[in-house]
């Protein structure tokens, strides 16, 4: 009998998509499942990782093995971790080696490199940091160093309050490395190796705050179903589902019943995780939860640098932090022992990868906390079609409950909803951007120094540039849409893959001068509302120009908190999880950019992006007021929205889907496929989708094929794209259906594809 890994190895290709086993010759005795090692693989060495671990016997295999070259790490996850990586790989029809990779510390793709005749794991920009500090010993004095050695006690001067960093005592006295060995060789000093944190929030020495005392009845309600769930344990894949989806209105206090859940979950010596859908929320969630949890808290979100990521993943590998927030891929945090799983906003398409492996952060924690032993929490003013479907369907049976928080600690009630018809407006001689009614609330707000939210969905100064005698509009020479135009520097600039132009002087096409700006983007609306409010207004911009660069999130929302009277401008990032009890004035300048879309989504999206953004006023002792400009005063998902009643829009919205078939009555799985050259692309599509039928047949009524078609964005960043739209029944296993079809097709050389499964975005 020999001990024998299973190792997947780091390249994505679909022909080596399976674990490979290696015997593990007797020296390497750290060897863990989770471990990082090297492998010969194809004849050239290559990173693998450990899933499974057995005694074997080689003879029965009827071959001989490779031995594994070497241990790289240590164990970067555990059983249940790559039990959760090929569920992933299954399910989304997506490559082992990139769902293991989602497990592996941040940083970009391991290589390996020879150092010193053995083999070493090398990180881009990753890993861990140790400093060197000198500290005098306790006892020695500096009488033992002779008086022409002044170096050495200008050292000892300098530590004689404490230890030192090597590196900021070498920036006050030079030559201190050589000056501090030779003390150390004496006993006078010594030099030890200390992790340094690249980036920590700064929270030390701050005093825990309190749990509120007074809970509302619904807040009650909310964490007693949770900490009746933490007190049970089912673990296991086949395990019962454990999901409290707490459906509060804005302001409802939700984030306090997170709060108090974890502190019950880590009384039981157990782990929370908690996931908020944009990096624009962390910074004000992060707060809350360092505060009541002090240094406890690791934050995990693209916004870190690699060095930083690392060092907050690192810290809940340690199990120095018990609690982790963070954005969609803070879901594989390596937490020990998980209690608690929360899902903020659970509403929000960010939840999706939209690169492979695509995965949808909720299933993958619905499955993470059946695998754990437990309790998922999902919270949202505005819950999903299929959340609400999904607790639906089997009332106060085990499983999924739902509970709600109808009330504000605060008292106020949800804000009035004003619906603007700006086709009324425009009719009426009102030719600016902003109705009368909210230019008069806006202006009284900024004289009782209230503050006001504005919600545009876009950026950039105009839509689209368009010729007045000709018709021609600029478009994107890598993508099937129109150039946005900005202000600032007067160029065009396409959204999707980043392409820039200056702005012409006549048009291209015709020569025509009459080059007319249509639209209004986020500089257009800034600069309209500086010429509308009182000089000196403090108006705050909050969109992806504005917040690209580092820590801007923070400073931006910093200032709107401190500033008196201030009017904050964005999309929708500043929609929802913004708590500032002094905003009393909503106001979203165009209501139906969500609603126009071609999605089925459209209508749900547009009521759940009103009602969360018209929760950001009345949050304090002032009521608030909401203002909602539309072309589409009447369409149900304004109307809902106007009125706080969800049912509005359901009562349409689900029959409809239920005759289209669109979830929560289908499951959707979309394969794209895309190149350079429209031929190959289209042919490739059409062969996917035969195969597909022959694959599916005898299953006619129950699983729809649509497509091969083009996509509604045709080309993008050169490539053409096409794609085709399977329907399934609820619960199907579109990913074990799909992967086989694919894995027979062989190679498409100049042709890629990707499979999407429960996609979020069909365009």
């Amino acid at each position: 009998m020999a001990l024998i890994a299973s190792v997947i190895v780091d390249v994505s290709a679909r022909a080596v998509d399976r674990a490979f086993d290696y015997l593990v010759p007797a020296e390497l005795t750290g060897l863990q499942l989770g471990c990082a090692v090297i492998v010969d693989f194809g004849n050239r060495p290559v990173v693998g990782y450990v899933i499974g671990l057995a005694q074997r016997d080689p003879q029965e295999l009827g071959f001989k093995l490779k031995p594994l070259a070497g241990v790289l790490s240590e164990p970067y996850f555990d059983e249940v971790g790559a039990q959760l990586a090929q569920w992933i790989a299954r399910e989304y029809a997506a490559p082992l080696s990139e769902c293991v990779r989602l497990l592996a510390p941040p940083g970009g793709s391991p290589k390996v490199k020879r150092v010193d005749g053995s083999w070493q794991l090398v990180r881009q920009g990753a890993g861990p940091v140790d400093d060197r500090w000198v500290f005098l010993e306790r006892g020695q004095a500096a009488a033992a160093i002779p008086e022409r050695a002044v170096k050495q006690r200008k050292v000892v001067e300098a530590l004689s309050c404490g230890g030192m960093r090597l590196a900021e005592l070498s920036l006050e006295l030079s030559g201190a490395y050589q000056t501090c060995k030779a003390l150390e060789k004496k006993g006078i000093v010594r030099i030890e190796e200390r992790r340094r944190l690249r980036g920590a929030m700064p929270s030390a020495g701050a005093a825990p705050q309190p749990p509120v005392s007074h809970l509302t009845l619904g807040q009650q309600r909310a964490l007693g179903q949770i900490t009746t769930l933490l007190e049970e344990r089912d673990c296991g894949s086949t395990a019962t589902e454990r999901v409290v989806v707490v459906d509060g209105i804005t302001g409802s206090g939700k984030t306090e019943v997170y709060l108090q859940a974890i502190v019950a979950c880590l009384a039981q010596g157990r782990s929370a995780l908690v996931l908020v859908p944009e990096i624009a929320l962390t910074p004000q969630t992060v707060g809350r939860f360092r505060a009541r949890f002090g240094e406890q808290v690791a934050v995990l979100h693209s916004r870190l640098s690699a060095g930083e990521r690392y060092d907050q993943w690192d810290l809940a590998r340690q199990g120095s932090a018990q609690v982790v927030v963070g954005t969609r891929s803070a879901v594989f945090a390596p937490l020990s022992n998980l209690g608690l799983l929360v899902i903020d906003e659970e509403h929000e398409n960010t939840y999706k990868q939209d690169s492979s492996p695509r995965y949808d952060a909720r299933r993958v924690a619905l499955q993470l906390c059946r695998m754990r032993g437990a309790v998922l929490v999902l919270g949202s003013a505005t819950p999903s079609i299929q959340t609400l479907s999904r607790c639906a369907q089997r009332p106060g049976a085990p499983g999924w409950s739902w509970v709600s928080l109808g009330e504000r600690p605060c008292g106020q009630p949800l804000p009035a909803v004003t619906v603007v018809d700006m086709a009324r407006e425009f009719g009426s001689g009102q030719r600016s951007m902003f109705s009368r009614q909210l230019a008069e609330a806006l202006l009284a707000a900024h004289a009782a120094q209230e503050k006001s939210v504005l919600l545009l969905n876009k950026r950039g100064f105009a839509s689209f540039v368009l010729c007045r005698e000709c018709g021609f509009v600029p478009e994107c020479p890598e993508c099937s849409v129109s150039l946005t135009y900005h202000e600032v520097g007067s160029s065009l600039a396409c959204h999707h893959c980043g392409h820039r132009e200056a702005m012409p002087a006549k048009c291209p096409q015709c020569g025509s001068p009459y080059l007319r700006k249509f639209g209004a983007g986020t500089q257009r609306v800034e600069d309209e509302l500086r010429a509308l409010m009182p000089p000196g207004t403090p108006i705050i911009r909050m969109d992806a120009d504005t917040t690209a660069a580092k820590g801007a999130h923070e400073a931006l929302l910093d200032q709107f908190a401190s500033t008196p009277g201030a009017v904050l401008l964005g999309t929708q990032m500043i929609a929802k999880g913004l708590d500032f009890p002094d905003v009393t004035v909503v106001g979203v300048i165009n209501a139906d950019t969500v609603l126009k879309l071609p999605d089925f989504r459209s209508p749900e999206r547009t009521y759940q992006l009103l009602e969360q953004v018209s929760g950001r006023a009345g949050r304090g002792e002032k009521p608030g007021r909401v203002f909602v400009q539309t072309y589409c005063p009447e369409h149900p998902a304004i109307q809902a929205a106007a009125a706080h009643d969800r049912q509005l829009l359901l009562e349409r919205e689900l029959p409809a889907r239920r005759e289209l078939g669109y979830p929560p009555f289908t499951r959707l799985g979309n394969i794209l496929v895309w190149g350079r050259d429209e031929g190959p692309v289209s042919t490739l599509a059409t062969r996917i989708a035969l195969a597909l039928s022959s694959a599916l047949q005898g299953t006619a009524g129950r699983w729809k094929i649509l497509g091969p078609a083009p996509c509604t964005l045709y080309r993008l960043k050169g490539d053409y794209r096409w794609h085709i739209l399977l329907k399934a029944p609820p619960g199907e296993d579109l990913g074990s259906v799909i992967a086989p079809v694919l894995a027979k097709l062989g190679k498409h050389e100049g042709v890629k594809l990707a499979v999407d499964v429960d996609p979020s975005n069909l365009l």
